[in-house]
């Protein structure tokens, strides 16, 4: 395919990046992005009129119990096992240092 990056471009790309490049990383980044360009012009190139549009290429099940009710906890039996309890609920140590 037809050249479709230069390193001119990656020079640009790289300074919009705040990126400071070697020559050697210039002329390699050069080369994979226009790699990239390249791969996706065929794939661009690709007819896709007949192929409906998916979210994921294998078909997914989830695979889940039913919801069913159950007995639960005691909050109160809970609460009185908790080693440290406040208004009713857990109370535990600060998060990042805030007070508490």
């Amino acid at each position: 395919m037809a050249e479709r990056i230069t390193t001119d471009d990656v020079t640009y790309v790289a300074a919009l990046a705040r990126l400071e490049l070697s020559g050697e990383e210039l002329e390699l980044f050069t080369g994979q992005l226009a790699a990239v360009l390249d791969h996706a012009a065929d794939v661009e190139a690709l007819d896709l009129a007949e192929v409906l549009p998916t979210a994921h290429p294998l078909p997914l099940v989830n695979v889940l119990r039913d919801d069913v009710v159950r007995p639960c906890l005691d909050r109160r039996e809970v609460l009185a096992a908790a080693p440290s309890v406040e208004d009713d609920r857990f109370r535990v140590p600060p998060v990042l240092g805030e007070p508490a």
